[in-house]
């Protein structure tokens, strides 16, 4: 059987991303009634984070050790990777340790080069590009509260960055609209817009991608790497506050995400975080149930 990696959400098809999500929803509820389910009991997941992480590294980890297996933490500042080994080096010694890997890094060339020479699954925990565990979090949690996200309409507002990017992706699989609002010379790749096709718009005005939309998602406005940018990038994008008069304009029953951490008073406001539209809570501990799905997809 040939080995499956899941750098970005194009790696599954629409109906393997369907059945990911059902799984998580089946995977949280077992976890709930608090019986033991170990589908990955003596397999170890080898975790490498050259960007810092809460949600990540906690529900990957606490995953694993919920499936009965075990997972280590390698930092560049305690492992060979910080030091200048090549990654395909890092790779294949790993491929012969472990049973699966999972890198949250900066360019997005890193996990694909990880995934060219390992011979044991690679997960993208995160690159400047894609956050595609984030957007199986994003999906489950839509799809409890709401059902099917087919033919409905998704306002991203802010930054077109590795969030917004994993949005189009998942706006192809699923069928959904996807309204994106961000400024000059913020906006997403026109490559990666161009494969959404009609079911992607682009606006330069949040209230214009708002109106009548059914989920509202944003994100931080400098991300990781990006803090020496963070003074000029807030005067730019403040016209993109997700607020209450914002969130007035989508439908009644809109619901709000934001994969956090999030600034609030910034990207958004606290009266919308902590608003019953704002499912960021359930959204977050989402994170443990789909990537438990997907480590029992890739590694069972």
């Amino acid at each position: 059987m040939a080995i499956r990696h899941f750098l970005t959400l194009q790696d599954l098809s629409s109906d393997e991303f369907r059945q990911l999500i059902d799984r998580a929803i089946e995977l949280k509820a077992i976890q709930k009634e608090g019986r033991i389910f170990e589908p990955l009991k003596n397999k170890v997941l080898g975790m490498i984070f050259e960007k810092s992480s809460t949600r990540t590294r906690v529900s990957f980890e606490a995953g694993m050790i919920q499936f009965g297996g075990h997972a280590i933490f390698l930092s560049p500042d305690h492992s060979q990777v910080g030091r200048g080994e090549e990654i395909a080096d890092t790779a294949r010694v790993l491929s012969g340790m472990v049973d699966g890997i999972m890198v949250r890094t900066f360019e997005h060339d890193i996990v694909e080069e990880f995934a060219r020479y390992a011979t044991i699954p690679v997960i993208n925990g995160l690159t400047d590009t894609y956050h595609p565990c984030q957007l199986l979090a994003d999906m489950q949690t839509w799809q409890e509260h709401r059902g099917s996200i087919a033919g409905r309409t998704v306002a991203y507002i802010g930054d077109g960055n590795n969030m917004c990017h994993s949005y189009i992706n998942a706006a192809i699989l699923l069928d959904f609209h996807l309204r994106i609002a961000s400024p000059k010379g913020y906006m997403p790749d026109q490559e990666i817009v161009a494969r959404g096709g009609e079911r992607i718009k682009l606006y330069s005005s949040a209230a214009e991608a708002v109106t009548g939309a059914d989920l509202v998602v944003t994100d931080v406005w400098a991300s990781m790497g990006q803090e020496e940018e963070a003074e000029e990038r807030a005067k730019t994008f403040a016209p993109y506050q997700v607020n209450a008069g914002l969130m007035a304009l989508a439908k009644p029953d809109a619901l709000f995400m934001h994969c956090l951490p999030a600034h609030r008073g910034e990207e958004v406001t606290s009266d919308v975080i902590d608003s019953e539209q704002s499912v960021v809570w359930d959204e977050a501990e989402n994170r443990l149930h789909a990537q438990k799905a997907l480590l029992e997809f890739l590694m069972a």
